[in-house]
């Protein structure tokens, strides 16, 4: 990218101005890119124990489902699996511009009215049990994706702070101290030219 920096003093202005500028974004992306990193680490220690309560609740539904299946068979399962399904809602929050999802409710189905004549004791437990671990399936994928959000957005501030502080800032800095240099050597040589022209005048 060519700077097209206006002449003399003007030029001085507007790299003044757009340095001034460009400080007080990168002020604000460090900023943001803090308060995105404690939410990243929040979300990622979420993520992380959300995950865990998936598995361990899959891990018991597993067993109670094994226990109905083989005190009732697999028919019983699949009599038992009909039905309205579960409602979930992702409610989306925003931290520094960022949407990501926030907190999830999750409306189990209503049981059926007339369960089938081969339900049996265990499927009570064993139905909770999957509900459970959808819940815990549903908790946790908000998580990660919440994590997974806040992670690439706290990545890409990062690439902004260092494109803008390690390539944009300096070349405005040295655009602004040419500049400088150039306006100091031709308000020397004016004053040099109006010395001059006072002692011709004196002289004459």
């Amino acid at each position: 990218m060519t700077l097209k920096v206006p002449p003399g003093r003007a030029g001085r202005l507007w790299l003044r101005h757009r340095l001034s500028a460009l400080r007080h974004g990168l002020a604000v992306l460090d900023r943001k890119r803090r308060i995105l990193r404690r939410e990243r680490d929040r979300l990622v220690r979420l993520a992380a124990r959300t995950g865990e309560e998936w598995e361990a609740a899959c891990r018991e539904a597993d067993t109670r489902l094994l226990r109905a299946s083989l005190l009732g068979g697999r028919r019983a399962i699949r009599l038992a699996g009909g039905g309205p399904l579960a409602e979930v809602r992702v409610e989306w929050i925003d931290a520094m511009g960022t949407s990501y999802p926030g907190r999830s409710s999750f409306r189990p189905p209503a049981p059926v009215a007339s369960p089938p004549l081969a339900v049996t004791a265990a499927l009570v437990p064993a139905r909770e049990a999957c509900l459970a671990a959808l819940r815990a399936g549903v908790e946790h994928a908000v998580a990660a994706e919440a994590a997974r959000i806040v992670t690439a957005e706290e990545a890409m501030t990062g690439r902004r702070i260092r494109a803008l502080r390690d390539v944009l800032l300096p070349r405005l800095e040295e655009a602004l101290a040419a500049v400088e240099l150039a306006l100091d050597e031709m308000e020397r040589s004016d004053g040099a030219r109006v010395r001059r022209a006072l002692a011709r005048r004196r002289d004459s």
